[in-house]
């Protein structure tokens, strides 16, 4: 755990392992679940569902960000996550908003939302970072190169870890100087947002050296290509052993939020991990 990151700002506390992020895909085409919850009611269930399972933050996205995805208004983004924030809010839920967008964000924060998971670290809308200021809110900062529509279509770099490292760092001095503690900040390096299988595996061998100094480190692997290709080629639907895989080696490497889809099967992996290692 880096230095100076305050864990229970997201909803963990001291102890060993990382801190559970159960996902909720409010939209109609994520590459995750194929719309499963695209309805608010479906959504709503779904992440009670995750919070009993163990999951101590619910995401809550209205827009996929999957890889050729094009761009959602605005106000339909807000017509399918607000209700589902305020009601699992209303709940008694950590709920985290996942967006690129300042006008959500700011909707989603006033109705309760607690943290600010953006894939664009908070660089893809001119006043995200003041909204997410005048919040005080944390704030999850990723790395993606491109945009969700064109990101996969050739990604390259000299040096993926070095280049991913270069522009965390970055974006948390902005989110610094725009006021923002770097203890209530999470760096994530984008797994599967603009890169290969070998950048998405150099930068999982490499989580340590990804680390910002004061801040915490998110590894979202779950359910990712990678996997397939890493396999025998298995969809979505059948990648959650090597989902479990991926997880309980960003454990190792001391990730300090795990984002997941299956929560109860990484509550069994992750507890059974802590005994092995006779963490408690």
């Amino acid at each position: 755990m880096s230095a100076g990151f305050a864990p229970a700002l997201f909803g963990g506390g001291t102890g060993p392992g990382p801190i559970l992020m159960g996902v909720v895909n409010a939209t109609p085409d994520s590459f995750s679940d194929g719309g499963r919850y695209a309805t608010a009611a479906i959504a709503i269930e779904h992440g009670r569902r995750l919070a009993a399972e163990g999951a101590q933050i619910i995401d809550i996205g209205g827009e996929s960000t999957r890889p050729g995805a094009t761009p959602i208004d605005v106000h339909e983004e807000c017509a399918r996550v607000l209700p589902v924030v305020e009601a699992l809010v209303g709940d008694g839920h950590l709920v985290s908003i996942d967006t690129r967008r300042a006008h959500v964000m700011d909707a989603a924060l006033a109705r309760g939302a607690r943290i600010v998971n953006d894939v664009t670290a908070l660089s893809g809308d001119p006043d995200s970072l003041r909204v997410v200021a005048r919040w005080n809110a944390p704030a999850i900062l990723m790395h993606m190169q491109g945009d969700p529509s064109t990101m996969q279509a050739a990604p390259r770099y000299d040096d993926v870890v070095a280049e991913v490292r270069a522009f965390l760092e970055a974006r948390v001095v902005a989110c610094v100087a725009a006021g923002l503690d770097p203890a209530r900040l999470c760096v994530d390096p984008g797994i599967g947002f603009g890169k290969t299988v070998g950048h998405n595996v150099a930068l999982l061998r490499t989580l340590a050296a990804l680390r910002v100094p004061g801040c915490g480190l998110l590894v979202g692997a779950s359910r990712k290509s990678f996997i397939g290709h890493l396999s025998r080629g298995e969809d979505t639907s059948r990648r959650l052993p090597g989902s479990l895989a991926a997880a309980l080696h960003a454990a190792e490497a001391g990730a300090d939020i795990l984002r997941v889809h299956d929560v109860a099967e990484t509550r069994q992996a992750l507890e059974i991990w802590r005994a092995l290692r006779g963490a408690g």
